[in-house]
C-alpha cells in the first residue's frame, strides 16, 4: 500500500478501442544528425514494412536535430513523396531533446523511436507496441541481452554494453536488461507525465526515463531482438560513457534524497491488484510479514556483527547500545521503503523518531536480558551472551513489527484515493482516441504542425523549443553554406 503518495494521475491501463479515426495509432520517431546517406533507405524500408505488416494507421517522423549536411533536404523530399512521413527540424543537438520535443507534441496514442541505422530487425516492431496497445504495459524496450536475442557485434561493444547494464543494476537497482538499445516505445498518456521529469537531453535520456518509470511502479515490457552492429556508427564511446556515468550519479542522488516526485506517475487505486480489497485476505499483511522478516534477519546479522566489533573495545552494555542504535536506524529505513512501501522523503524524520522509540523498547529488552545474565554468572561466555541476545532480539522483533504496523506506518484509508478513480477513468477516455484502422490505400492526413494537445498546458523540459516543419527555404543559420 502506498502510504505516503498522492492519488495517481495516470489512468488505469485499458486496451485502446479500435475504430476509424484520422489520428495515427503509432508515431515512429527517427532522430537524426548528419544522416544524409542512410536516412532515405531507412525511411523507405520502414515505411514499406509498416504498410505491409502494421494493421493500424501510422506516422513516421524524422526529427532532425541541428544537422549541418543535406539531411534537412532529404527529410523534406521524403515528406513530399510519402504521405505518412513528417519532417521536423530542431536547432539544438541531442537525441533526448529531439525525442522529448517530438513525443511531447505528438497526438498518436503510441509513441516509438528507432535508430536510423535500423540495426534492430523490424519484425520486432509489432511485438514492441502490441503490449502498449492492449493496455498490458506502459513502456516497451528492445533487448539485445535477453536469452533469446540474436546479436552480431564486436567484443568491444559487447563488453561496454554489458558493463554499463551491470553498473545500472548495481547502482540504481535497475531490473530491465538493456537500457541503450535504440528501439523503444511508450504510451502517450505516460509520456505526458514522465517526460517532464527526465532532465537529460542526450544519450542518457533513455536510461533516466526507464529508471524513473521502473521506480514509480510502471510496467516495462522487454522484447528480444535480432540486432546487427553498424560498423559505421558515429557515436563517441568515451564521451557518451562519461556523460552516462554522470547521469547515473545524478539520478542515483535524486533517488537517494527522495527529490524525484515518483508519486506523480503512480497508477490510480485499483489498477494494482495488490491495492484491492479482497475478502478474507488481510490487506498487505502477508507481503509486509515477508518483507519484515527479510529485513529483520538482515538487521539481526548486522547487529551481531556490530556488537562483536564494538565488544572488542567496550563493555557489553555499551556495545549492545551502540549496535542497536546503528542497526535500528538502518532497520527503520529499510522497513519504511521495502516493507511498508513508503516513498519519498515526506515524514522520514518522524518515522525515524518513532523508530527510535521502538529502539528504546528493544534496548530495554536486550539490556534487561544481559543484566539478568550477568547477575546469574559473573563472567558468562561470549557464545552465551550471543544466545541470550538472539532470544531477546526475537521477542523485540515481534513487538517491533506490531508497533511499526499499528503506530509508525499505519495503513491510511484516504477517501481521496478511492474518489480519484472516477476522474482518472474519465481522463483515460480523453487521452485514448479511437484507433484508426488502415484500410486499403487510403491515407490519413493531419495538420503540418503537431497538435500539442495536453502538452500545451504543461511545462516541458525545453519550453522555448518550437517544432517547425522543414521547408525548401529553411537553412541552418550556423551553416556557412
Amino acid at each position: 500500500m502506498r502510504t505516503d503518495s498522492s492519488p495517481g494521475t495516470l489512468p488505469a491501463r485499458e486496451h485502446l478501442p479500435a475504430a476509424d479515426a484520422g489520428t495515427p495509432v503509432l508515431d515512429v520517431v527517427i532522430p537524426v544528425y548528419n544522416e544524409e546517406k542512410d536516412l532515405q533507405p531507412c525511411v523507405r524500408r520502414l515505411h514499406e514494412h509498416l504498410t505491409r505488416t502494421f494493421p493500424y494507421a501510422f506516422r513516421i517522423t524524422i526529427a532532425d536535430n541541428a544537422s549541418t549536411d543535406t539531411t534537412p533536404q532529404v527529410s523534406q523530399r521524403l515528406e513530399a513523396e510519402i504521405a505518412e512521413v513528417r519532417a521536423f527540424r530542431l536547432e539544438q543537438k541531442g537525441r533526448g531533446r529531439a525525442l522529448r520535443t517530438v513525443w511531447s507534441a505528438s497526438d498518436a496514442p503510441i509513441l516509438a523511436y528507432m535508430d536510423v541505422d535500423l540495426s534492430t530487425d523490424l519484425n520486432a516492431l509489432l511485438p514492441l507496441v502490441a503490449p502498449l496497445i492492449s493496455g498490458h504495459s506502459d513502456l516497451a524496450i528492445g533487448s539485445r541481452l535477453a536469452r533469446s536475442s540474436r546479436v552480431v557485434r564486436g567484443p568491444k561493444r559487447e563488453f561496454i554494453s554489458r558493463s554499463y547494464n551491470l553498473i545500472l543494476r548495481g547502482s540504481l537497482q535497475a531490473r530491465f536488461s538493456d537500457a541503450q538499445c535504440g528501439f523503444k516505445a511508450i504510451r502517450r498518456d505516460v509520456a505526458q507525465v514522465l517526460l517532464p521529469m527526465v532532465e537529460d537531453t542526450g544519450w542518457f535520456f533513455d536510461t533516466e526515463m526507464l529508471v524513473i518509470a521502473e521506480r514509480a511502479g510502471l510496467r516495462i515490457h522487454e522484447v528480444p531482438v535480432d540486432w546487427v552492429d553498424d560498423p559505421d556508427s558515429t557515436v563517441h564511446i568515451v564521451k557518451t560513457a562519461t556523460e552516462d556515468l554522470k547521469g547515473v550519479w545524478r539520478v542515483g542522488k535524486a533517488l537517494a534524497t527522495g527529490s524525484l516526485p515518483l508519486d506523480r506517475i503512480a497508477r490510480p487505486f485499483g489498477d494494482d491488484p495488490r491495492d484491492r480489497e479482497i475478502k478474507d485476505v488481510p490487506k498487505g499483511l502477508a507481503r509486509q510479514l515477508v518483507g519484515f522478516c527479510v529485513v529483520g534477519g538482515l538487521s539481526t546479522l548486522f547487529y551481531l556483527l556490530l556488537y562483536s566489533g564494538f565488544r572488542t573495545f567496550s563493555g557489553s552494555q555499551i556495545a549492545n547500545a551502540l549496535a542497536l542504535l546503528v542497526s535500528a536506524v538502518a532497520n527503520t529505513a529499510a522497513n519504511r521503503r521495502l516493507t511498508f512501501g513508503v516513498r519519498g522523503s515526506g515524514g522520514a524524520v518522524r518515522h525515524q523518531a518513532q523508530g527510535l522509540v521502538v529502539f528504546g523498547i528493544g534496548l530495554a529488552l536486550t539490556s534487561g536480558s544481559l543484566a539478568a545474565l550477568n547477575a546469574a554468572s559473573s563472567s558468562p561466555a561470549h557464545s552465551t551472551e550471543l544466545a541470550v541476545l538472539i532470544a531477546a532480539n526475537l521477542a523485540a522483533t515481534v513487538l517491533r513489527f506490531l508497533l511499526f504496523r499499528a503506530w509508525v506506518f499505519p495503513e491510511r484509508r484516504e477517501s481521496t484515493v478511492v474518489a480519484s478513480h472516477t476522474p482518472a477513468h474519465a481522463a483515460q477516455q480523453s487521452l485514448h482516441p479511437p484507433l484508426p484502422v488502415r484500410a486499403g490505400g487510403n491515407h490519413f492526413t493531419y495538420d503540418d504542425q503537431f497538435r500539442a494537445g495536453e502538452a500545451a498546458d504543461r511545462t516541458w523540459g525545453d519550453a522555448t523549443m518550437q517544432l517547425q516543419p522543414v521547408r525548401p527555404t529553411d537553412t541552418d543559420p550556423r551553416d556557412a553554406r
